[in-house]
């Protein structure tokens, strides 16, 4: 891997970008990810935290079986400098062809004094220790100091010199709490370079978070500084405010070739990409972690948001129409947006629907197109016009609950008004196939619905979260309902689309449940196990 060439693209979606209150992935919804992943060119997927749970371990060996192939990505797990983590990471690690091990410590004095508790002297001698017991697992290590950006200067380097010289291929730099500004970051890379003397055995690499809106920013100042990997995520999605967007920083580095180019030793006018990435895939992938984690794109998102490529404006709209490059800088194709769109509507035939979905990027199997062909039908029964956000909706939903066991809704009937009191009749199949119906009363639709669902269900859970969003313009469009259940201290997400929004916030809803269902089979399974 030539790092100096180009920028190293590190994808941690599955492992920061999961840490998201809500957005918990199963490990066929990590599996899915990954793949697509894959498929987008990413060099390295972070693909979990092996020690943390059960889960975690099973999806980290999941994706190193098979997407961590010969000619496939580098597959990492996370692991603190313990021997414990350490340890379940080589094991959960040990299927993929480019296995790496990216182990972490706090070097800040306010981590040491407050969270590990431990000396400047005890840190550095665990760097040593455990950087070198990764090496003996795996070739390729990569290790971070926590908080390294309010870390005293001269202790950093101390810690990344012995990492270097225990063995450690790449050296990660986190913002952990997203403090530094573009101007900092520069400087804080610069005196890396500057004053660690083996800095140059390995790959320097940036984790920049976003509590200041500044992740994309401080990430390409320090490219600009000498970083060759960038640690991100998929729709910038992350712990807090979240991280550094992957698709912002490849389409700044793709848009901006002539002023990077140079920091790169290139000729300014050189069309080479400085990332490995298929930028075709861009929209695609930030859907699928969309609609997986329960996480809506902001409307105004840069690059992959629904209005990133739309002019209301008139003066605009006039530009646009005379020449694309007056108001905007990239092609929407460039991501894999479609340019022209055929109609599609009730009276369309099998071949037009999925041909239109390939040019969309789904590539389905006949089952599965059968079951969103016929959900297409109805859909469009209901709309005089079907656009792609339609189509990627549908599908979405399609394929999402074919990775979803438990309990499946049968039947949703509403009676609501102001001179009525809202009721819902609910009719279900459990997932010992018994078919149960219940109804309920509440404060609106929506909430008798929900309320008839728990009475059927009947497992405990507090819900933290509603929201609806319009997928296209018009009466007739399809809304997606989002929806968030606690249950103790752990979140669980749901999504759905309908043109009626209250059937919508009822399949989001059980599908959340089916979350926390699942969830709680494999915890009995665990204690079962644990019993034996």
């Amino acid at each position: 891997m030539d790092a100096n060439n180009r920028v190293i693209i590190f994808d941690t979606t599955l492992r920061d970008g999961e840490q998201s209150p809500g957005a918990t992935l199963n490990v066929e919804e990590k599996l899915a990810i990954a793949h697509q992943l894959a498929l987008l060119g990413v060099d390295v997927i972070e693909a979990g935290f092996a020690v943390s749970s059960p889960g975690d371990f099973a999806a980290v060996k999941a994706i190193a079986q098979q997407v961590g192939v010969l000619d496939g990505p580098i597959i990492c797990s996370l692991a603190r400098a313990i021997r414990q983590d350490i340890q379940a990471a080589a094991e959960a690690l040990q299927p993929a062809a480019h296995p790496r091990i990216h182990t972490f410590i706090s070097t800040s004095d306010i981590h040491l004094k407050y969270q590990l508790k431990k000396s400047r002297s005890e840190v550095l001698a665990t760097v040593s220790e455990m950087v070198a017991y990764a090496k003996s697992f795996v070739d390729d290590v990569e290790f971070s100091p926590m908080d390294a950006s309010r870390t005293d200067r001269n202790f950093l380097y101390q810690v990344v010199e012995q990492a270097i010289a225990a063995g450690a291929t790449t050296i990660n730099i986190p913002d952990t709490v997203g403090c530094c500004t573009p101007k900092e970051m520069g400087a804080l890379i610069q005196g890396i370079r500057e004053n660690v003397a083996n800095i140059d055995q390995v790959i320097l690499s940036v984790h920049t978070q976003n509590d200041l809106g500044l992740a994309t920013a401080n990430a390409l100042l320090a490219i600009e500084n000498g970083v060759r990997q960038v640690e991100c995520t998929i729709n910038g999605i992350g712990e807090r405010a979240g991280n550094a967007a992957l698709e912002e920083i490849v389409m700044a580095l793709q848009v901006g070739k002539p002023y990077f180019n140079p920091y790169f030793d290139r000729p300014v006018d050189s069309e080479v990409p400085l990332t490995n990435i298929k930028t075709q895939e861009i929209y695609k992938t930030s859907c699928l972690v969309s609609q997986l984690t329960g996480m809506l794109v902001q409307p105004n998102k840069a690059i992959v948001g629904a209005n990133a490529f739309a002019h209301e404006s008139g003066i605009h709209q006039d530009g646009i129409l005379k020449h694309r490059q007056t108001y905007e800088i990239m092609d929407a194709v460039t991501i894999g947006l479609p340019e022209n769109r055929i109609v599609l509507g009730k009276h369309s035939g099998r071949n037009a629907f999925r041909s239109r979905l390939k040019e969309l990027g789904f590539d389905l199997s006949e089952a599965d197109l059968n079951k969103a062909f016929i959900r297409f039908k109805e859909v469009a029964d209901k709309k005089k016009e079907m656009s792609d956000l339609d189509l990627e909706a549908i599908i979405r939903d399609e394929t999402r609950s074919s990775v979803e066991s438990g309990f499946e809704l049968e039947h949703v009937q509403v009676t609501c008004g102001d001179c009525t009191c809202p009721t819902a009749t609910i009719t279900i199949v459990t997932p010992d196939g018994e078919i149960l119906t219940d109804a309920a009363v509440g404060t609106g639709p929506v909430d008798a619905v929900y309320k008839a669902i728990n009475r059927l269900v009947q497992i405990p859970n507090q819900l933290i979260e509603f929201s609806v969003q319009s997928v296209t313009e018009g009466i007739d469009a399809l809304g997606t309902v989002t929806i968030r259940l606690r249950y103790q201290e752990r979140i669980f997400s749901g999504q759905a689309s309908d043109t009626d929004i209250v059937v919508a916030a009822a399949y989001a809803y059980m599908s959340a449940m089916n979350r926390l269902y699942c969830y709680l089979q494999t915890q009995r399974d665990s204690a079962n196990s644990a019993a034996v």
